[in-house]
């Protein structure tokens, strides 16, 4: 299969969510990946006071929500030298105007770096030659 960008999955990704974003004015978009390859991704909203939500409240435009998008890949620019981890792309919309922030996390696993320094073990042959 051809390597698809980073950049590319994640306009893929939001293009996804484009219809739930529609309307939203506040969340976290949720991104992991795995060898610099999107696995899971959609968003958390923010918990909603059901009893005194407002009918007026406004969310996001389809405009806005491409605003979004290109300020979640121009984001990337920020991810330095690691393939598996989340992005966490916290956006809320005040007085009409919106506000992204975005945060990495990397993630390592143990297991693979004492593998890698670890000594060719020994075979019973070996052993048994001594």
């Amino acid at each position: 299969m051809e390597q698809v960008s980073l950049a590319c999955q994640v306009d893929l990704a939001l293009e996804q969510l484009d219809g739930e974003l529609t309307g939203m004015s506040a969340g976290t978009i949720v991104i992991q990946i795995r060898n610099d390859e999107i696995g899971k991704f959609g968003i958390r909203h923010l918990p909603l006071d059901c009893g005194t939500r407002e009918k007026d409240t406004v969310g996001m435009t389809s405009e806005q929500v491409r605003l979004l998008r290109r300020m979640a890949i121009e984001a990337l620019r920020h991810k330095k030298g690691w393939t598996h981890g989340e992005m966490a792309y916290d956006f809320v919309l005040r007085q009409g105007q919106l506000f992204v922030s975005v945060q990495f996390e990397s993630n390592y696993n143990m297991a693979n770096v004492l593998f890698r320094r670890a000594p060719k073990a020994r075979n019973r042959r070996d052993v048994s030659s001594e």
